[in-house]
């Protein structure tokens, strides 16, 4: 097992230090410590059963992990029961490139998958969009905008977004004008996707 973990540290109100409890207790383990899991719970980040599906992944910061195992299965491991041969689109963003976790690990999957697989990041401090903004998820993913519109059309494409919650803000803002531009509300269209099983939201 592989774990994605950001170690909290802030200042409260009154400048005094605090420390994520979990996050801080997991990072300053000893090698070799026992540790007590439990899980999985929930039910929000399955994989389509469908093999030949694309699969549209939205990923901020540790947001990351559920989709480095979609991946996985994806393209590094073997299944005697699963063999994917459908489309696996992966966006993530990030404040810095050095927050870029797993990229390495990302591009050789784009290696062996070829066609299967497109990879794209929005470095939020480090890059800007067409028009001057910081290239956060939203602004990449409005390059694609038209694409990705027509692709979420098809019954056998899924939306998956895990990260913080100001995502789903952001992901109106890169797509609801292709919605608009198609008669179509955004809001409605999102709960049409999720009453099918297709889009899939994981924030916190």
């Amino acid at each position: 097992m592989s774990l994605c973990v950001k170690r909290l540290i802030y200042n409260d109100d009154e400048g005094k230090e605090v420390k994520g409890v979990c996050s801080n207790y997991i990072c300053d383990l000893k090698e070799g410590t026992d540790v007590q899991i439990t899980g999985p719970v929930g039910k929000a980040l399955l994989l389509p059963k469908d093999p030949n599906a694309t699969v549209i992944m939205l990923a901020t910061g540790t947001g990351i992990a559920p989709f480095r195992s979609f991946l996985w299965r994806f393209f590094l491991e073997k299944h005697d029961d699963y063999k994917f041969d459908g489309k696996a689109w992966l966006f993530m963003g990030v404040p810095t490139t050095s927050a870029l976790l797993y990229d390495n690990e990302f591009k050789k999957m784009k290696e062996i998958g070829g066609d299967k697989f497109s990879y794209d990041y929005a470095i939020s401090r480090e890059a800007t969009d067409a028009d001057g903004n910081k290239m956060y998820i939203q602004n990449k993913m409005k390059e694609y905008g038209q694409e990705l519109w027509d692709l979420m059309q098809k019954d056998n494409t899924y939306v998956y977004m895990c990260g913080l919650k100001g995502m789903e803000s952001g992901i109106q803002e890169a797509l609801g004008g292709f919605a608009e531009k198609n008669g179509v509300e955004w809001s409605d269209f999102v709960k049409s996707m999720k009453k099918d099983g297709r889009y899939h939201v994981e924030v916190y």
